[in-house]
């Protein structure tokens, strides 16, 4: 990999660019929070060479939302569950809008 390579992947919401010590810093939480959400199946963070795990970016915004539901009062379970029912509904809005969109005509129908 170049410096080039690394530098491109800065970019990248999916690279495992974070510790656990520093996404908690980050998250302004403890790193058994981040082992709890990870138990809990919510996120599931790569492992490093030797075997420490690595959070993306998209992953710390997972975890940040899990936080603001913990800081409310949710129990971490119940969070977890509420931001994967949360993503599946934004999913399923993404695939009917899909469907109602009207179909480009095919030139020789035309």
């Amino acid at each position: 990999m170049t410096v080039d390579d690394t530098f491109g992947r800065l970019d990248d919401d999916d690279y495992p660019a974070y510790t656990m010590g520093r996404a908690a810093e980050m998250l302004g939480t403890t790193q058994g929070f981040l082992r709890a959400i990870g138990e809990a199946r919510l996120i599931t963070p790569l492992r490093s060479a030797g075997g420490h795990r690595r959070y993306s970016r998209y992953q710390l915004r997972i975890a940040a939302r899990a936080r603001e539901l913990v800081d409310h009062g949710t129990p971490i379970e119940a969070a977890c569950r509420i931001i994967i029912l949360e993503d599946q509904l934004e999913e399923a809005q993404r695939l009917n809008a899909e469907h109602r969109r009207p179909a480009t005509p095919h030139p020789a129908s035309v």
